[in-house]
């Protein structure tokens, strides 16, 4: 049976991965808390995303920026005027999201419709509130900005930022000159963004205060039929649900990416959706059958992105699901802010001679959603060794190792055991259990994912060999404690 969410809450806060925030209070709706476990495996997947991303061009780097915005940085964006959701009203007074009250009930997307046709829908459907079983009688839109006011007795009002792409937009300026003026230049963030969510729900699926990992990719567009490393992934096959394919395909299709390039997607933007698949597959190890790319039509998509996929993974409960996006947006942020603040943006390209305002491809993650993702298709409530086991990739796992003495009562094998953790902690997450039987403390590390149990034993003293455990296989091996260090170091990179 389907791991569902409800599953997947009480695990979390029984093992210290994910519960709700301000748990002694009753939590609030959309605010959740990562545990010592759940923050540990959040922070190795930032790390992965990190050396991925940034490695992929030499002018590629990272800023961290304040969560609180000036007003006008929003204006210049268009948070402030069209930052909005579709809000359906019952005559219970519930509020509910419409496009996904639409989209529970019939099965289909509905992003882009107006509030009137949304209304019109759920009148010809007779859709009622899930909630209260009542009538929908109304649909409109709300801002989801968090507003805050700065300093006191003042009128001066910042916004906590709605996503983090903003950031780099009003520090392109200044890290272009600091970059030395060179195209392509990314700048990367991973930080917070909040939403005044309606219907916050499914854990961390969607919150009101969560964690992006977005890249913002500032170029030429004049350049975006070309990139320089192509040839790297020109035979690659990519899982993409393209549009127009949508009735008579599935889940998704494999498309090379020439075969993209025919669909007229230019190559700079067909390289990294190349790459972004290698990172969920390849350095994540998301199933192959789990993932895909889904291409948003106009009505689904933003205004001003004019490509735009959605990066989805197969979720047990909920099928596939957004967790990111490769997103095309043109100059529309970099015009806005020239527009408002009065500061220049475009450029002259010393190389061309050309003065324009540079265009922005944005990579972006959700975090917590992945995080998420990855702990749903990790669960295995059933496995045969009668425990819980959550099969993570060892760059993921909380822990990569535990060391075990056989037993605890024996002094001079409790003391070859912490020499053999001291010698790992070192260099790798590892942790010590001596309570219980072995077979308990198996199971407890199979739970929460540790790849690798060593345990020390009596021949261990005199072999200087220990026992070798894999939690995906359960195969035992005996391998020398001289060895250890190294035999880790090829699985962790493997």
């Amino acid at each position: 049976m389907a791991v569902t969410t409800k599953d997947l809450a009480t695990f979390f806060k029984k093992k210290g991965f994910i519960y709700p925030s301000s748990d002694i209070y009753g939590g609030v709706a959309g605010l959740y808390d990562y545990g010592h476990l759940g923050t540990k495996l959040k922070k190795n997947l930032e790390e992965l995303w990190r050396k991925f991303f940034l490695g992929l061009d030499d002018n590629f780097f990272e800023i961290e920026t304040a969560n609180i915005m000036h007003e006008n940085v929003f204006k210049a964006s268009g948070h402030l005027e069209n930052f909005t959701d579709p809000v359906a009203i019952s005559e219970s007074g519930h509020f509910e999201r419409a496009d996904h009250l639409l989209e529970r009930a019939l099965g289909k997307r509905f992003e882009g419709l107006t509030p009137k046709e949304m209304m019109d829908l759920i009148e010809k459907n007779k859709i009622k509130c899930p909630v209260s079983g009542t009538k929908i009688v109304d649909v409109k839109t709300v801002n989801m900005m968090f507003p805050v006011q700065l300093g006191v007795g003042t009128k001066n009002t910042g916004y906590l930022r709605p996503e983090t792409a903003q950031s780099p937009y009003v520090n392109f300026k200044l890290q272009y000159e600091l970059q030395r003026r060179k195209l392509p230049m990314g700048l990367a963030l991973i930080g917070r963004a909040y939403r005044n969510e309606i219907s916050p729900r499914n854990l961390t699926l969607r919150q009101r205060e969560f964690t992006q990992a977005e890249l913002q990719i500032f170029f030429d567009p004049s350049k975006i039929t070309e990139h320089p490393d192509f040839d790297e992934i020109k035979a690659e096959k990519l899982n993409v649900l393209l549009v127009g394919d949508r009735d008579k395909v599935k889940t998704f299709q494999k498309m090379t990416t020439e075969a993209l390039i025919k669909k007229d997607l230019p190559k700079f933007y067909v390289y990294y959706l190349a790459k972004i698949q290698q990172f969920y597959l390849k350095t994540l190890g998301i199933p192959e059958e789990k993932f895909r790319l889904y291409q948003l039509d106009d009505k689904e998509k933003a205004f001003y992105n004019k490509y735009h996929f959605d990066l989805e993974i197969e979720l047990n409960e909920h099928g596939f699901t957004e967790i990111g996006g490769l997103h095309y947006r043109t100059d529309h942020d970099l015009s806005g802010h020239q527009r408002i603040s009065g500061e220049k943006m475009e450029i002259h390209d010393e190389e061309s001679g050309k003065k324009f305002i540079p265009h922005v491809l944005e990579i972006s993650m959700g975090v917590d959603r992945l995080t998420y993702a990855l702990l749903d298709l990790a669960y295995d409530g059933e496995a045969e060794r009668g425990n819980i086991v959550l099969n993570l990739s060892p760059k993921l796992a909380p822990f990569l190792c535990a060391v075990f003495p056989l037993v605890k009562n024996k002094p001079e094998v409790v003391a070859k055991a912490r020499e053999v953790y001291n010698l790992l902690k070192g260099g790798y997450s590892c942790f010590y259990d001596d309570s219980g039987s072995v077979g308990r403390r198996y199971a407890r590390a199979d739970e929460i994912g540790t790849s690798y149990c060593i345990t020390v034993d009596f021949e261990s003293l005199d072999d200087g060999c220990v026992t070798l455990r894999d939690l995906k296989t359960t195969k035992q091996e005996r391998v020398k404690i001289s060895e250890l260090k190294n035999r880790l170091f090829g699985y962790y990179f493997a």
